[in-house]
Order: structure tokens, then sequence, then C-alpha cells
């Protein structure tokens, strides 16, 4: 055998309870679990690295991550390899970079500059979601899985405008959903909050998700409102993946802002009955109370047809200024979830433009008092000056909701992490450490065998991967070794990039990625594709 873990205490991915086993690897795969106490001699191996005191669980699966360029420019990628992360879900909230041409590429790279940062360092040398797939495959330090982005494709058939698609465009955007699909990624996810998505209606999704049931993914959806309309955003998927006979999966599943207080319930009991229904239903959420978006993000969804150009031009017309406004702060937009913005809660995470600076770390309203100005004003702005690449965070959470959705019986972890920006939130770099040193060994909310089948096998099961997300023999040799005592997450919103204590090693293809807590420099990652996938191809809009 290459290695051999001895003695650590296996957290194995089931919930099962956890074992004391020595674990042994050849090839990239587990060969070996021999258990304490099972006859035969323990397994040896050209190398033996004693594990007493840690737990040896699956390598980390974030099932929501914003590290679509990231993985391409950071080759230690060290937000994600340092927290245990071994496999990532690229393609949320139903804006990347493929599948696209020339114009899309250019319009979307704007759209999504306060996620991922201009792109200005990557060489786009892909158009398809093969091709993108092929580039992860030249070496990245963790795998990753795509999701085809409904909103991209919407914005390559029909455009940034703000009406219904054709019958002939849906068409065409089912073709370019079906070819992201055999080229590899796992479903296709929707961004309903986010122009052009949010122009998508019901029944234009139900016949996207079809395809994407045929092809055995998931409809994952940034649905339409986390604020005044959740309830009812919610039963919409639902109704939609029942509709379409089509999985499930909730992104970033939350309750926010002061009219869902206490309301996780009621959530989880329309989900509860969807699963008794025969729903195929699962859902992630980050362990942190604030929400991260882009400030642009907040506008009303009339103000961002016709693409960000169209919307800085929109942001010069004092009249235009004036409808925003009154949206914003006296309707509630749809982009800030049908509730009027509360600016004492919107902190500026980040700017694209180093110029900018001086407004990170403090919320609209802050900046206002300190300017003497209104903070409709300052908004105003920062989305001009910064071309809407501002970043922001939202502090609109509730714990007891957090808590509550966190140990449902479906319930996956997935960081949501913009890794970009001068402050970004710190979910990005503390996801997985947070939920086992927080909500595990200090509030006691999951045990720790619950807590990593959360974070392993059963998103492993979602993404139908049938060797990973388990401690088992023939199974990938993704990793993690970690001291529950002393796991936690380093980053906090005033030091969101520090690196987590107690996780020395991570293995990611049975090799060191992470090394006695220091990165290796090894890139064993690749892309995991849909199994029957073919490689690169072209797109056909």
């Amino acid at each position: 055998m290459d290695l051999v873990l001895r003695d650590a205490r296996v957290v194995d991915g089931t919930g099962g309870p956890s074992y004391r086993a020595d674990v042994g690897i050849a090839g990239g795969r587990i060969v070996r679990v021999h258990r304490e106490g099972d006859a035969g001699p323990r397994p040896g191996g050209r190398r033996v690295v004693e594990a007493h005191g840690l737990a040896l669980a699956p390598g980390f699966i974030d099932m929501h991550a914003h590290s679509d360029l990231a993985l391409l420019r950071d080759p230690d990628h060290w937000a994600k390899v340092a927290q245990g992360v071994t496999l990532e879900v690229l393609g949320q909230d139903g804006l990347s970079y493929a599948p696209v041409d020339d114009r899309t590429l250019e319009e979307v790279r704007r759209a999504i500059t306060g996620w991922n940062g201009d792109g200005s360092d990557v060489d786009f040398d892909w158009r398809t979601v093969g091709e993108y797939l092929d580039r992860l495959d030249r070496g990245i330090a963790v795998n990753a899985a795509y999701l085809v982005p409904q909103g991209t494709v919407r914005a390559l058939v029909v455009g940034w405008e703000d009406r219904p698609a054709t019958d002939d465009e849906v068409r065409r955007m089912q073709l370019l959903v079906a070819e992201g699909l055999e080229q590899g990624a796992v479903g296709m996810s929707s961004g309903l909050t986010y122009a052009p998505g949010m122009y998508s209606s019901d029944a234009e999704l139900v016949e996207l998700c079809r395809v994407v049931a045929e092809y055995g993914g998931y409809h994952c959806p940034h649905h339409r409102s986390y604020g005044a309309g959740a309830l009812e955003a919610y039963a919409r998927m639902v109704e939609v993946a029942r509709a379409a006979g089509c999985a499930l999966h909730l992104a970033h599943a939350t309750l926010n802002f002061p009219v869902n207080a206490g309301r996780a319930p009621a959530l989880l009991a329309l989900l509860d009955a969807a699963l008794a229904d025969g729903v195929d239903l699962t859902l992630d959420s980050y362990p942190y109370l604030p929400g991260c978006t882009t400030l642009a993000a907040l506008l009303p969804g009339w103000a961002s047809a016709g693409g960000p150009e169209a919307t800085l031009a929109r942001l010069r017309d004092p009249r235009t200024c004036e409808r925003v406004r009154h949206a914003l702060e006296v309707e509630g937009s749809d982009g800030c979830h049908g509730v009027p913005v509360d600016w004492d809660t919107v902190e500026v995470s980040g700017t694209a433009d180093p110029a900018l600076a001086w407004y990170v770390g403090r919320t609209v309203a802050q900046a206002a008092a300190e300017r003497g100005e209104e903070p409709f004003e300052v908004a105003l702005r920062l989305l001009s000056a910064d071309r809407l690449g501002t970043t922001v965070l939202q502090h609109v959470g509730h714990e007891e909701n957090v808590r509550a959705i966190m140990r449902h019986r479906v319930h996956t972890g997935g960081s949501d992490g913009i890794l970009v920006g001068d402050r970004p939130h710190p979910r990005a770099y503390g996801t997985f450490p947070h939920y086992l040193g927080h909500w595990v060994r200090e509030a006691g909310v999951l045990s720790l065998e619950e807590c990593v089948a959360h974070l392993t096998g059963r998103p492993a099961a979602r993404l139908r991967l049938p060797d990973r997300g388990l401690v088992r023999e023939g199974y990938r040799a993704d990793l993690v070794l970690f001291d529950p005592e002393t796991v936690a997450a380093g980053a906090t919103f005033a030091e969101p990039r520090t690196a987590p204590t107690g996780i020395p090693h991570v293995l990611v293809d049975g090799r060191f990625a992470v090394e006695d807590g220091r990165r290796t420099g090894v890139t064993a990652g690749r892309s995991v594709r849909r199994a029957g996938a073919r490689a690169g191809g072209q797109t056909s809009p």
C-alpha cells in the first residue's frame, strides 16, 4: 500500500457510530479498512501516518461554491482545501462562464464581477461546458462538479430582456442544457432574483427541468424570495420539480429578514410534505446568520433588464433613480426579496475599484452618516462608480432558523463562498470547520457523526457519485484528518481570510493536498462529471 492512516477515529460519512481503524490507500483509492479488533495483521504501507486522536472523514463536499475562476487563478486554493474540502459544486445561482459565445461571456463577466472578479487574470479559452471541464482537468487543488447555469443559457438565447421566451427559444435553451449535461454537468442551477434568470416563468423552468430529469441531474434554484415571499417561493420550486419529475436541491436554504423570524418549522413542514409525496429533495445551507451578495442584486428586476450597461444607463437618469429608490426603500424590490431595504443591515464587503475601498466594513447607513448624505445616494454612487462590482453582507439572518434547518434529514453543507473582495464573508474560509467546531462541539446542534454525514455522504448521494463521500473500501481516497477537540474556523468578519485550526491533513485522490497544516502544492483535483458524459463539444444556440 502507498499509505496507511494508523489508529484513526473513522467517521465514515454514513451517520453511523464512529470506530477506530487503520485505513490503507493505494492508487488513489481506499483499499483496506482494518477496524480495531478485526482478525489478521494490521495493514502496512510504504508510509504510515499515526492518526491517534484524530478523526478521519471523507473529504467535505461544498454543495454551493463560487470558485469557478478561483480554481484556475489560484492553484493552491487555500480557502477551501484548508477546510478539508475535496469537492466543490460550481456554476451556481444561474450565472457562470459556460456555455457562452463571445458576447454573452463579456456580459456574464460584467454581471458577476462581484462574485468572481472581472476575470482579467484568466484566459477564457473555453466556450462550452465540456471545454470548461477539460480546462479543470489540467489540474486543480480540489475536485469540481458543474451545474449548467440557466441564466447564462437564457442570456445566450434570449438576451437580458424582461420578457417571456418564445417556444423556439425554449427549445434552443433545452438543447443547450442537454449539451451541458451530455458534456458532464450534474444538473442545472437557476438564479431567480438575478437577471436574466429572474425573467423566466415557472413554466419555462419546468420545460428545462424536464431535460435535466432525462439525464438524471438535479435542479438547484436560488429561488424567487428569501424574504417576504420565501415560503411561497419554496413551494413554487417544489411544484416545478413535481411537474418536471426532476430532483430538487434548494440552494442556501434559509429564511431571512424580520418577517421570517421563527418560521423555519413552517418551511420544514412544507419540505416534509413534499418528501412524503415522493419529491426527490435536498437542500444546503451555510452555518452563519448574515448573507452575502452584490449591491446590484438588490435592484428591482426591471432596472437590470438589458444587461449591465443598460442598468448603468438607468442609474444615470434622475427620474429612473427615483423609481429605483421607491422600489428599494418603500415597496421592497424583488431583488431585495420583497422587503424594504434597511441600509443599517447592508455592509460593504468588497469593491471592484480599489479607489472605493473606504466603504469596506461600513454599512451603507454608516457611510451615509459619515458623509452627511442619504443612504440611497451612497448606494447609487457605489453602484455607478464601481460599475456594479460591489459586494455586500446582509445582516438579516435568524439563529433559530439556521439551527432548525441544519438539523433536517436532507440537509447538506454549502459555503456560498465569495472569495473576492477586501473583506469577504467568513463562510468562504470557515464554513466546514465552523460546522464542526461551533455547531457540533460548542453548541451541540448536531453530533459529530451526523454533521460529517451532512457534509460528505449525503451530498455525494445527491451528486450520484458511486465512489465518493464515504470511508469505504474501493472508494476514492479524498479524505480529511481533523482534531474534533480543536477544529475551528479561524475566519471572522474582521479577519475573513484566516485559516482554520485543527485540520492537519487533507488528501485528494490519495495525495496530500495539506500535510501537517501546510499546503503541499499538489493539484490532484479534476472535474467530476455526470456518468456517461462526453468531453468537449460545441455550443449550439
